[in-house]
């Protein structure tokens, strides 16, 4: 085959990420995906659920729905883009636990979380535009909790960083040193599962190396 006859790339599949998460996007980038970011908007508190799981995939779907349904031509979402939603809260005690509402809140939920384990939960929802169809499924990944004293609990919260995460920790930032382990995929705590991504892509038809940048 001649150079004037070799096929062409082809060009990633784009992807819309419709969440403002530093942290997802990272993963995302990490993995070879560089999508545009579009926040959508969606008041967490109105979304409602049974469980904790099936509440990170409602606000998965609504925020993934949100971001799809501002229809192509208007310069966000374009025909053919791939939009991708997730939302992650901590199960303790059969509560879905989101961002804590201040620091005393914060506080609060370190010291019923060390020394004990919770589940993260993130739900994903990828819609595909140029077909309108849609998959979701929630991650689940198992978190045993350390035991920081009060004056590093005090130390982190006064950090800032637990009032921007679900369940007042990641894995990525200061408190990774009081999570003594985890049961799953350690991506899906810090935002966003890429096995889970892959298996929803191919169930739309689409390979994740088709998103590749």
């Amino acid at each position: 085959m001649t150079a004037a006859s070799s096929p062409r790339a082809s060009r990633p599949r784009p992807l819309v990420l419709a969440s403002a998460s530093p942290a997802r996007l990272g993963l995302l980038k990490q993995a070879g995906i560089d999508p545009r970011v579009v926040v959508s908007g969606v008041d967490e508190r109105a979304v409602t659920a049974d469980t904790p799981a099936e509440l990170a995939r409602k606000l998965a779907e609504a925020k993934a729905a949100a971001v799809a349904g501002t229809g192509a031509g208007d310069g966000v979402v374009d025909e053919g883009d791939l939009v991708l939603g997730c939302d992650s809260v901590l199960e303790l005690d059969g509560q879905a636990l989101g961002k804590p509402a201040d620091a005393a809140e914060a506080v609060a939920r370190w010291q019923a979380m060390r020394g004990r384990s919770g589940v993260l939960r993130t739900g994903h929802c990828l819609i595909d535009t140029a077909t309108g169809r849609r998959v979701s499924a929630t991650a689940s990944t198992t978190v045993h909790f350390g035991t920081p004293d009060d004056a590093e609990v005090a130390a982190y919260v006064a950090s800032g960083e637990p009032l921007h995460v679900a369940g007042a920790f990641t894995l990525d930032g200061r408190s990774a040193p009081f999570v003594d382990g985890i049961e799953g995929d350690p991506g899906n705590v810090i935002g966003l599962s890429l096995p889970l991504l892959r298996q929803l892509l191919a169930d739309l038809g689409v390979r994740i190396t088709d998103l590749w940048t």
